[in-house]
């Protein structure tokens, strides 16, 4: 989605961007490790959302998080216009850090949403006051979704954007949340200690059967998810509960247009082919393994026997056994001639 909405107007509002536009925002594993551990250690088994503070930099449009801390945060959950975050902490926190890597500044602040939340805003204004003199780059938010169910990037970027609208004759000028492109990036030291994170869970790059199967469930998913989420923006939208946003209605349009027609003879005669040669190789598959394992039992019976021993161990055994015997009568008639000898003398 383009835009989330926080305050229903009746008009369609247009978007102004503020001082200093991003256009992505590129998350390293550093921010997404701590962000879980911070969720695991606070807020585990409950519904309540950790808040953090995102360091990196700011260059031609493109947020670099590279880091980030953890901040006490606490909000009611009756009332939502009241919340606490601790000043104090978060800027204690900057100074330690600022004394690590002096590179490293405010680059915005990351919620466990998994949605955006009233008091967003208004955090967005706290974290503003932390940014360094002179910054023309706003400070973005982000969403980290812990959830393990989730099949799709668990990151979400926003910016802040003034929103012009008119009502009731009059032009009103509000802040909104509006989407910004994500993406996962990483140094080459970052690489390294996720393949060591990663060295027991095994090689995605193997292409087995399983792993092709368990990657197209995961993308089916996805889109339904997706297709879930899309659904419901529309019927919000038929009721009232939502503004329209143009853009959006558009894209879905471009989506729909493209899906082919599925009632032509063509397409169904191509689909009944290629599920007919899908299904022959699955048949093919299936008599090549019952064949295999008929040669297997076959080997088994042969090695074994009807009664389930192994003939080949009972020959050694009885080859064993036929040496013992042999060695004790070498010995006996060894111990005989020494006796008969003494007799003699």
């Amino acid at each position: 989605m383009s835009a989330m909405q926080i305050d229903e107007e009746e008009a369609s509002p247009v978007e102004v961007p503020l001082v200093g536009e991003i256009n992505q925002v590129t998350m390293h594993p550093l921010v997404l490790l701590s962000a879980a551990d911070h969720y695991h250690r606070v807020a585990r088994g409950t519904r309540k959302r950790v808040v953090g503070v995102l360091l990196g930099s700011a260059s031609k449009g493109v947020v670099d998080c590279t880091n980030s801390f953890a901040v006490p945060f606490e909000e009611d959950s009756k009332n939502a216009s009241v919340f606490y975050l601790d000043h104090n902490y978060l800027e204690n926190m900057l100074a330690m850090f600022r004394k690590v890597n002096a590179k490293e500044r405010v680059v915005g602040f990351y919620s466990t949403g998994p949605q955006i939340r009233q008091n967003d805003l208004r955090i967005h204004d706290i974290v503003k006051r932390f940014l360094p003199s002179k910054t023309i780059t706003p400070p973005v938010f982000c969403i980290i979704d812990i959830r393990p169910d989730r099949q799709s990037l668990p990151t979400t970027a926003y910016k802040v954007v003034e929103e012009v609208s008119t009502r009731d004759g009059q032009r009103e000028v509000k802040l909104n949340f509006a989407h910004v492109p994500t993406e996962m990036g990483a140094i080459e030291a970052e690489e390294v200690g996720v393949e060591h994170l990663l060295r027991d869970i095994n090689d995605p790059t193997v292409s087995t059967v399983a792993s092709l199967i368990k990657g197209k469930i995961s993308g089916l998913a996805t889109l339904a998810e997706k297709l879930v989420e899309c659904k419901d923006y529309l019927e919000a939208c038929v009721r009232g509960d939502q503004k329209t946003n143009p853009d959006i209605v558009a894209n879905l349009q471009n989506i729909l247009n493209l899906l082919p027609n599925l009632n032509t003879e063509e397409m169904v005669r191509s689909i009944l082919i290629k599920t007919n040669d899908m299904q022959l190789a699955i048949y093919l598959s299936a008599l090549i393994r019952s064949v295999i394992a008929l040669h297997d039992l076959i080997n088994n019976r042969i090695r074994y026997g009807e009664n389930g021993t192994d003939i080949e161990e009972e020959k050694k055994e009885e080859t064993e056994k036929e040496k013992s015997t042999t060695d004790d009568d070498k010995d006996k008639s060894g111990s005989d001639s020494k006796e008969k000898t003494e007799e003699k003398k």
